[in-house]
């Protein structure tokens, strides 16, 4: 219950800011709210409307203290950097600056309310893509901690671990034993890292993966559909269930033409060098 800093969690899209802010919540054993700050535009969203207005409800951070049911849970901010600055009779900035001031979220005040509420036991993490477009008032109270892009090996690692089982799972790949009827080598998670995706995430990466599930899955299925319009063979005969494995010549047909194309610049002539 210790006061600490406000954690903003400032990267490009896809990084795993959301996911890392969970497994905060998870390690410290709170509950965890993720509410998104995208395109609120109304100092009452944060606040609060006055029960005097017809339809009158709590701010957000009300309603996620409701939802959690505790008094220090982990609430996530996301997108802090895309309120909406437009109105400034009506900026939704200047009431975070309450909610996420350590010296006097203690006593703070939503309209629907009518009495002060202690938001000191709650861990506040933000997250942004950038801080260009933050008001300077607000990005002082936020310890600002930097996430990079995942590099072609980390993205790999991730793929293996984690893209890739949960497509599977998803897509009705795996047998009831766990195994996968279809093998994708790291020479195509490389192919299609370098040739189709061009990002600091993993999401692009994600949504091929899944394209390649797919298209497996219609293969398996015109395969049992074929099978099925053949007389059966003998028990003794019959033949395990075939693994499909992805080559690079498939690509093109599941991913289309390739976008990107690795190492363009350096079998160019450089300009004014000898």
């Amino acid at each position: 219950d210790m006061k600490g800093p406000i954690l903003c969690l400032s990267g490009p899209p896809g990084v795993g800011k959301t996911s890392l802010a969970s497994s905060v919540a998870q390690a410290l054993g709170r509950e965890f709210h993720r509410i998104s700050l995208g395109g609120v535009r109304d100092e009452a969203e944060i606040r609060g409307h006055r029960r005097t207005y017809i339809g009158a409800l709590p701010g957000v951070i009300v309603q996620a203290m409701v939802h959690t049911g505790v008094r220090n849970p982990v609430l996530l901010l996301d997108e802090v950097n895309k309120l909406s600055y437009g109105n400034p009779l009506h900026n939704p900035s200047a009431a975070l600056l309450e909610v996420l001031d350590p010296k006097q979220n203690h006593k703070f005040t939503d309209h629907y309310l009518g009495v002060p509420y202690d938001l000191s036991r709650v861990f506040f993490i933000c997250t942004a893509n950038t801080l260009t477009t933050m008001p300077r008032a607000l990005r002082d109270r936020l310890e600002v901690v930097h996430i990079s892009g995942y590099t072609m090996h980390e993205k790999e690692r991730i793929a293996e671990r984690h893209l890739i089982p949960n497509n599977l799972h998803t897509h009705g790949l795996t047998d009831k034993d766990g195994k996968a009827a279809l093998e994708i080598s790291p020479e195509i998670i490389q192919e299609i890292i370098c040739k189709y995706t061009a990002e600091s995430g993993v999401r692009e990466l994600d949504r091929c993966i899944a394209a390649i599930c797919r298209w497996a899955a219609l293969k398996a299925t015109d395969g049992d559909a074929a099978a099925a319009s053949e007389p059966p063979p003998p028990a003794a005969t019959a033949a395990p269930q075939s693994v499909i494995s992805v080559q690079k010549e498939d690509l093109v047909d599941i991913l289309g033409n390739e976008k990107y194309s690795l190492g363009v610049a350096h079998r160019l002539t450089t300009p004014g060098i000898a």
